[in-house]
């Protein structure tokens, strides 16, 4: 296993903070179904630019310890975390095991992508 060093930990810490604009951006909207088209994708790009300020600069400086399907697993477990406690605590939609077992096979996939190569 690789040491926890700053390039390892960044990356995933403003990962985390890009998707959690993401994930407002795409569904946040959801809880105002009320407001008008325009608006919504207006707003949605104004909480999508912080996104793309933490989510470029976390796979450039994760580029110098990660390769990039790593970098794309550790976006895709990110973005499931997030969007996992966004559904129950914003959407108040529960989840179920169903939802359990996909992302358990999707964890399982990341497992498969870090394995020691050879």
């Amino acid at each position: 296993m690789p040491s926890l060093s700053l390039p390892h930990i960044l990356p995933i810490a403003m990962l985390f903070g890009s998707n959690i604009f993401m994930t407002f951006a795409w569904y946040g909207h959801l809880g105002h179904k009320g407001a008008a088209l325009w608006l919504v994708v207006l707003v949605s790009w104004m909480i999508a630019a912080p996104e793309y300020m933490l989510a470029v600069p976390a796979n450039r400086v994760g580029s110098s310890v990660y390769s990039a399907a790593e970098l794309k697993t550790i976006q895709e477990i990110v973005t499931l975390t997030v969007f996992a406690g966004f559904s129950v605590f914003w959407l108040k939609e529960s989840l179920s095991w169903n939802h359990a077992i996909g992302f358990a096979l999707i964890a399982a996939g990341a497992f498969f992508i870090f394995h020691a190569k050879g």
